[in-house]
């Protein structure tokens, strides 16, 4: 069962949800959290404390509003257009990442957010 999340960013709430996978539970136990993001192109990334392996979900084709989790930097990731290594409009994550979940809404208006001091992601 996915868990319904939902991300703030600036003045923008966006609904989500967390896949029915192990990653994506030890994510959706932590919640809700805020913190400072880093870009990566359009990518928010996050350092959240969870360490966890590459799973069953790991890849490195990933889709404009999916969420994913980067274990060698501890990181949730937010993918909402290119990143600094697609060569379309495609995000590329920089290595595998497990997807946890994804952005029911239209994950392009996080372009608009970019520069933000702060993401909270919260259950709903």
């Amino acid at each position: 069962m996915t868990t319904r999340i939902k991300i703030t960013i600036k003045n923008i709430s966006l609904n989500a949800e967390l896949f029915d996978t192990p990653c994506a539970t030890i994510i959706a136990g932590m919640l809700p959290f805020e913190t400072g993001p880093n870009e990566w192109g359009d990518e928010f990334y996050l350092e959240i404390p969870v360490k966890m392996p590459l799973d069953d979900t790991a890849t490195t084709q990933v889709k404009v509003g999916e969420i994913g989790f980067w274990p060698p930097g501890n990181a949730l990731a937010i993918f909402f257009g290119p990143t600094p290594i697609s060569s379309g409009s495609e995000p590329v994550p920089a290595s595998a990442v497990n997807i946890v979940g994804r952005i029911i809404e239209d994950a392009k208006v996080l372009k608009k957010t970019k520069g933000a001091r702060s993401i909270r992601i919260e259950k709903v």
